[in-house]
């Protein structure tokens, strides 16, 4: 190990392939890549699941995971999902539509809740992660740490927008009066939810590791 310390100048810094060390994805031991060795043939000697440097086909996984979350997000805000009867006269309310009857009867703080978690987090998701594939596809050198925080925050509030689905649901469990009223789960909250999940699968298989391998000093 000093010998491969000594050959590096003091102004750039040892990675870990440099070093012939590799990552296991599942239980994150650091193993050594024996000599003469294809990585991608490794297998974790702890857990025993196979060991790649960077996870693979990740940029057309995580660009084919949010192309599908875009085109289910349309039918998840423009189909109702809740469906409130009330003497006979039932009423579909969109993810919009029920953040603005909550703030006009005064409930603001449910209706900012629901803004954030069902519409502000997931779009705000969508884009981060767009952002982060555009620039390793162009090799982009900028700010790797901050782009390496954006994907952990990204990575971390994503399930949050499940949010609006629990409260759905617990309301349709409680609020069953029979003739006099009843509320409903709409079809919008299969494909929300199928987008929040979707979403995290996409930062689950982008690999952060992709934003430094063009990066040749640490403190650019």
């Amino acid at each position: 190990m000093g010998k491969i310390m000594s050959t590096v100048k003091p102004t750039e810094f040892l990675t870990a392939r440099q070093a012939g060390m590799i990552s296991c994805q599942d239980c994150h031991l650091v193993c050594r890549i024996p000599p003469f060795n294809n990585s991608s043939n490794m297998i974790c000697p702890r857990c025993g699941s196979r060991i790649h440097q960077r996870k693979p086909n990740s940029i057309a996984r995580t660009w084919a995971l949010i192309i599908t979350a875009l085109i289910l997000y349309i039918p998840a805000n423009v189909l109702p999902i809740s469906i409130s009867t009330t003497m006979g006269d039932a009423q579909g309310d969109t993810i919009i539509s029920g953040v603005i009857y909550f703030i006009e009867s005064g409930s603001w703080a449910i209706g900012l809740i629901i803004f954030i978690a069902s519409i502000f987090v997931p779009v705000l998701k969508i884009i981060a992660l767009i952002y982060l594939l555009i620039s390793v596809q162009k090799k982009s050198q900028k700010r790797p740490l901050d782009r390496t925080r954006l994907y952990r925050i990204v990575e971390a509030v994503g399930r949050w927008s499940m949010v609006d689905i629990f409260v759905i649901t617990i309301m349709a469990a409680l609020i069953k009066l029979e003739f006099l009223g009843n509320f409903e789960v709409g079809p919008a909250a299969v494909y929300f939810g199928a987008v929040v999940v979707i979403t995290i699968f996409a930062a689950m298989s982008f690999d952060p590791r992709l934003i430094w391998d063009n990066i040749k000093d640490p403190h650019e």
